[in-house]
């Protein structure tokens, strides 16, 4: 089977059946196209890819970033964040995807951002929490982990405009509301 993974997707063989026979239609009852195996009548379904992560901050005020070490944005500071994997919730994936890539707990976990990012099928969520350890640090994922006081961000080094939109509706907000907004793509 071959699936290319964005915007379009394809496949060249069903994996349930094997069958060579995929089409591209609006199944019965169905009102968008789909892959659909004109064998074993399997549909296929495509849906976005959640992100979720941590705005991870302490007492003093400050902010841990991570600078990534693998694409894509090697290099550019972001939020300790990954993809969910299946079977944990989001704040079990948010939290997981913290501890791999900056060794670092957080208490007081609420969720604060749910950024839908519709031109590459992804939906972001991001939750505050406490900084618990300070012993965090680099990670295979993160070549550095630092602390920032907010007028240190390094804002043209951020990586991901999720970041930067989360990050700015902490400062401008607070983290005592949930905020869900739609990032479009400007052309």
């Amino acid at each position: 089977m071959s699936i290319i993974i964005g915007k379009d997707f394809f496949m060249n063989f069903c994996p349930i059946c094997s069958s060579a026979e995929i089409i591209k239609t609006i199944p019965d009852g169905d009102n968008r196209e789909r892959d659909v195996c004109q064998s074993c009548g399997e549909i296929f379904y495509v849906n976005p890819n959640i992100v979720t992560g941590v705005l991870p901050y302490n007492d003093q005020g400050e902010i841990l970033l991570c600078k990534r070490s693998i694409e894509p944005r090697d290099g550019f500071w972001t939020l300790p964040a990954g993809f969910l994997e299946n079977g944990e919730s989001i704040q079990e994936g948010a939290e997981r995807e913290t501890l791999e890539e900056a060794k670092l707990n957080v208490s007081d976990v609420k969720l604060f951002t749910i950024l839908s990012v519709p031109h590459i099928n992804q939906i972001y969520t991001f939750f505050s929490g406490k900084i618990v350890n300070d012993d965090f640090g680099p990670t295979p994922e993160s070549s550095e982990v630092k602390l920032f006081k907010v007028d240190e961000i390094p804002w043209e080094e951020l990586a991901f405009p999720t970041v930067i939109k989360t990050l700015k509706i902490y400062l401008e907000h607070g983290d005592e509301k949930v905020f869900n907004e739609v990032l479009e793509y400007k052309r």
